[in-house]
């Protein structure tokens, strides 16, 4: 694959864009599965993600804002953007992004939908905002990455996609829970993945005239993805793995990590 030398509104466009519907077509061909082929495959696709997403950030952007700004100063920026999505998640709209991601194989979403049926309609509605909040933020990212070095948001939105399909089946599944039809579900949620192609215009719009806050902000959304991996992807693996599936599961992490270091060797 060839990529642009230099980044354009046309390639930054395109990544939210991918960023966007990318994860969805695949979820929707997953959804068609049976439940048990489902809930099997679940796990090593969390695995797979988990690895992207601490990748990503550790190969790919904190190296690329080490080019322009120095250690100290990627410190702080990477320290706040960690205290930062910290206050999100108490705010409670990031955590609706991740917390069922991986209750289809538990069935403890189910037993909770049968409690909370009343309730079903305001369960949807604050999934489908915290997941546009969390999109957003994937898609400042991308568009942070984008602005920097074409490779390096092309490698950003592949990461994306990644961990966005088990947070995308999750997704699906509570709002089918929630009385949703599976066509209902998609458009609600495709909706909401907008928000990436959101995040990606108003980051590159504003970074693109702003080149010293690029490594700064290429530092935050290295946080973002070291604390969704570590806060919210690993403690899901640890409840998952069992001594049957732990080493392919472990095996699924390592491959997401490879794949990612395979990528930032693109030609910059």
């Amino acid at each position: 694959m060839s990529l642009p030398s230099d980044s354009s509104w046309g390639f930054a466009f395109l990544m939210g864009l991918l960023g966007s519907l990318g994860a969805l077509l695949p979820t929707a061909l997953v959804l068609l599965l049976s439940d048990r082929w489902r809930h099997w495959l679940l796990p090593y696709l969390l695995s797979y993600a988990t690895g992207a997403m601490l990748a990503t950030p550790i190969l790919g952007l904190i190296p690329e804002s080490l080019e322009q700004i120095t250690i100290s100063e990627a410190g702080l920026s990477l320290l706040g953007g960690l205290v930062l999505f910290f206050v999100l998640e108490w705010s409670v709209l990031w955590r609706h992004a991740h917390d069922d991601m991986n209750e289809p194989e538990t069935g403890s979403h189910w037993a909770g939908a049968g409690r909370h049926r009343r309730t079903a309609n305001t369960t949807a509605t604050l999934i489908l905002i915290g997941d546009a909040v969390h999109n957003l933020s994937d898609g400042v990212a991308i568009g942070a990455a984008s602005v920097a070095e074409p490779a390096l948001g092309f490698v950003t939105t592949l990461a994306v996609i990644g961990h966005e399909m088990p947070q995308e089946l999750s997704d699906f599944t509570i709002l089918l829970a929630c009385g949703f039809s599976w066509r209902q579900a998609l458009v609600w949620n495709s909706v909401s993945a907008l928000g990436t192609l959101l995040g990606v215009l108003m980051a590159y719009g504003g970074l693109a005239y702003a080149q010293t806050i690029v490594p700064y902000a290429l530092c935050v959304a290295a946080a973002s993805f070291l604390y969704v991996g570590l806060a919210d992807l690993v403690p899901k693996l640890h409840g998952q793995m069992g001594a049957a599936k732990g080493v392919w599961q472990f095996a699924m992490l390592i491959a997401g990590m490879v794949t990612i270091a395979l990528l930032t060797m693109l030609p910059h």
